[in-house]
């Protein structure tokens, strides 16, 4: 079986669907006006082209159709105005109304004297017509409202359920998020607390200064990393439930040279944040940036020298850590694991907050993390 044919475009067009009761209108009041008075042709005219306002003014249309099916036999020109009027307006007593307003002036014809009030067959079957006449478009036009308005409600009801779904879909893969977070925690926390007890076993055991520092460092860093793990497990286990304990204060400007100094890395620091106070998430973004890149300084480049320069100027916040070729002992360490979603990060960060990182390779194969973040966050 084959598919029923779409209708061409400009059968459906908005032009033609309006014009088309008023051309066949005017057919029916140029038959019916023949042999009548001037006025009266001019009435049923009237009433066609009454018909290019129904949509807007569907009452006002039908009382204008009105005087030229009161003085001639014309039906369209009304049948369409009641039409449009149960289509259109809301109030089913208006419906009511228009339609009984047609019935009476089509069975009350002009002239009165032709047509008296007679309990005869003829009358009553002429009545029955009128109220055919009256009735069947009202009822065509409260169809086509019903079934518009139902359109619309199955259409509301159907973004409903969209809307429904997305959020179960949102909330199933929130769930899933804290799953994954919480497994995150157990295996990276069990990971991080024996490098912690290793570093305190060495500690205790060596008697060479440098260990003792370099364990102290490496326990101490154990440390605040499972802290900041289990807030940011806490943070996504919540689900916007408030918390029992209060969360650890973000890091900031000022504690860029504790971080600076835990990195065990030779720094050159040029901190000068230019007298500006700097929104809360401008602060955090530069020290995130400046913690990422010294992680891949750690990483990927061990024992080079850095540079780490933060000025403000130009209502923007300069963030810049550059660091210099490893030495050619570093490339013989094993390379550290990296995800590769750092830099994004931290550009996706300063662009949200209005401003730019950029990150390459130097002519002397070392490396540049540069970031402008705003004065003012958005």
């Amino acid at each position: 079986m084959t598919g029923h044919r779409a209708l061409p475009a400009w059968c459906t067009a908005t032009w033609l669907m309006l014009l088309l009761p008023v051309l066949v209108s005017l057919v029916d009041a140029a038959l019916v006006s023949k042999g009548a008075h001037w006025w009266e042709a001019a009435l049923s005219v009237l009433a066609a082209l009454a018909l290019l306002l129904r949509r807007r003014l569907p009452v006002t249309v039908l009382l204008l159709t009105l005087p030229g099916a009161f003085v001639n036999y014309i039906w369209l020109a009304p049948m369409t105005a009641v039409y449009s009027v149960a289509a259109q307006r809301a109030a089913l007593r208006v419906t009511a109304a228009c339609a009984t307003a047609f019935a009476l002036v089509e069975f009350f014809h002009w002239p009165l004297a032709d047509h008296p009030l007679a309990l005869d067959r003829d009358n009553a079957l002429y009545a029955i017509q009128c109220v055919m006449l009256a009735a069947g478009p009202a009822a065509l036009g409260l169809l086509a409202r019903t079934r518009r308005e139902l359109a619309h409600r199955l259409d509301e009801l159907t973004r409903g359920q969209q809307r429904e779904s997305r959020l179960l879909a949102e909330r199933v893969l929130a769930t899933e998020r804290a799953r994954l977070a919480r497994e995150m925690h157990d295996v990276v926390s069990h990971q991080v607390s024996l490098i912690s007890i290793q570093a305190g076993a060495l500690q205790v055991s060596t008697g060479d200064p440098a260990a003792k520092d370099t364990a102290s460092t490496i326990r101490e860093l154990a440390v605040r990393t499972l802290q900041e793990l289990r807030q940011m497990v806490g943070v996504l286990r919540a689900a916007g439930v408030e918390p029992t304990e209060p969360l650890a204060p973000q890091p900031r400007l000022a504690d860029l040279p504790k971080l600076i100094d835990g990195s065990g890395l030779p720094v050159t620091t040029d901190l000068s944040t230019g007298g500006w106070q700097w929104p809360e998430a401008v602060e955090r973004a530069a020290y995130r940036t400046v913690q990422e890149a010294l992680t891949n300084i750690t990483k990927y480049a061990p024992g080079a020298a850095v540079t780490v320069r933060v000025a403000g100027g130009g209502h923007r916040l300069l963030v810049e850590v550059r660091n210099a070729p490893p030495p050619a002992r570093a490339t013989d360490l094993p390379t550290l694991p990296g995800g590769g979603h750092g830099l994004v990060g931290l550009r996706e960060r300063a662009q949200l907050l209005g401003g730019t990182l950029v990150a390459g390779p130097t002519a002397d194969g070392g490396f540049t993390v540069r970031a402008a973040l705003p004065a003012a966050a958005d």
